[in-house]
């Protein structure tokens, strides 16, 4: 598990490409990816990459971002933009991304980790619960996804 690197941008952005078709059925534009992936490097407030690598190749990634919270005067690091390449996947990959994240989560000034997933995304669903999260009581809302046309 290592940080990601710029080096590591087109990777990434093939991962998210691959993960919104795969889960969410989204063709997304790789120029719009590539430069929401660049923001994050060029500045650091809005998240952090990590990688997995297998044989000197990245098998997985993750994004984290950050969400203030008054009540516990810490941050929640929120885990996004998952992805495992399929020839990795069941090998322990995400895994290994998630206690890498889970240890910067109990680290001072942090109050833990978040995620949210598709509702009907069971084989996730049972990831999570299996590496010791849980659903809370608090339901996600939003406004009008442009990419979804809802």
């Amino acid at each position: 598990m290592r940080e990601a690197r710029l080096e590591d941008l087109e990777t990434l952005a093939r991962f998210n490409e691959a993960m919104a078709l795969e889960t969410e059925g989204i063709r997304l534009d790789p120029a719009v990816v590539r430069a929401g992936v660049r923001a994050v490097f060029e500045d650091p407030s809005r998240g952090r990459y990590f990688v997995a690598e297998r044989a000197g190749q990245v098998a997985g990634s993750l994004l984290i971002t950050y969400e203030w919270s008054d009540w516990r005067n810490a941050n929640f690091l929120w885990i996004q933009s998952v992805y495992v390449d399929p020839a990795h996947r069941r090998r322990g990959v995400f895994t290994g991304l998630y206690r890498h994240v889970e240890r910067l989560a109990s680290s001072p000034g942090h109050s833990g980790l978040r995620l949210y997933m598709d509702a009907a995304n069971e084989a996730a669903r049972k990831t999570y619960e299996r590496l010791g999260m849980s659903h809370r009581h608090y339901l996600v809302f939003e406004t009008r996804d442009p990419l979804r046309g809802d």
